[in-house]
């Protein structure tokens, strides 16, 4: 496999260097195959575009991995598909499901047990981003490849 860049120096930050999808099965083994798919593709990334994945960035996007795969297997009948994407400063988790239905975190409780996923997601990203589609949704979680990588460029 080749480098996707187009060799002529312009490739932008968030010009992606590295895409993979994934059809994920309905079988209880899919959200671990979503993560090792993750953990394959950072580990990818590093080797051949020589980026800076660490433990952390990888534990935290197999993290929101887990959450989004998890939750669209839960609420979404059919097919999951997840994209991956790495660009010079983000990694960016992608899944489309065929639930309309656009989540929302629910307020702080202490005391309910489960149904974190979406609070978690949103606190370890840098955006997460929810689009309805003509069929379902697809939710873009983006996460910094390094703890200063987007934050320092916000405005």
């Amino acid at each position: 496999m080749g480098s996707h860049s187009n060799g002529d120096g312009c490739s932008g930050p968030d010009e992606p260097l590295r895409r993979a999808g994934y059809a994920l099965g309905g079988d209880d083994g899919c959200i671990a195959d979503a993560r090792h798919h993750a953990a394959v593709f950072l580990g990818q990334a590093h080797t051949e575009h020589e980026l800076p994945v660490s433990a952390r960035v990888r534990d935290l996007t197999q993290l929101v991995v887990s959450e989004l795969v998890t939750n669209a297997r839960k609420y979404a009948p059919g097919p999951v598909l997840m994209e991956l994407r790495i660009t010079a400063r983000l990694v960016e988790v992608v899944v489309w499901d065929s639930d309309p239905t656009v989540p929302a975190a629910r307020p702080p409780d202490p005391d309910r047990i489960g149904q974190h996923g979406l609070e978690i997601v949103q606190a370890i990203t840098e955006e997460l981003i929810i689009e309805q589609e003509p069929v379902g949704k697809r939710i873009t979680a983006r996460l910094a490849l390094t703890d200063t990588a987007v934050r320092s460029s916000a405005r």
